[in-house]
């Protein structure tokens, strides 16, 4: 494995350990797609380190249990915004 992806691979499992981010949003932070950041914490870590990678499992499964409901909340605020947009005499 290149130095450079390694190092990428380390910062983005710290990033996510620390703040607890989705797969997304450390895919923007870091300007990689959604892929890229998968395979370096479920194929790449575990390589380089096994206990960054746990950690940064358990945190995803964590995230992926809560999904249902980020996705709620977006569709609600979405509609709120909607409302909030309408003309008064609607």
């Amino acid at each position: 494995m290149q130095e450079y992806i390694e190092q990428r691979v380390l910062e983005i499992g710290n990033y996510i350990i620390e703040s607890g981010s989705t797969v997304r949003q450390t895919a923007q932070v870091f300007g990689v797609s959604k892929s890229t950041v998968h395979k370096d914490v479920t194929e790449r870590l575990p390589l380089l380190n096994e206990l960054i990678a746990a950690r940064v499992r358990d945190i995803l499964d964590n995230n992926k249990a809560e999904r249902h409901l980020r996705g709620g909340e977006a569709t609600r605020q979405k509609y709120l915004r909607q409302k909030e947009d309408a003309p008064a005499w609607q």
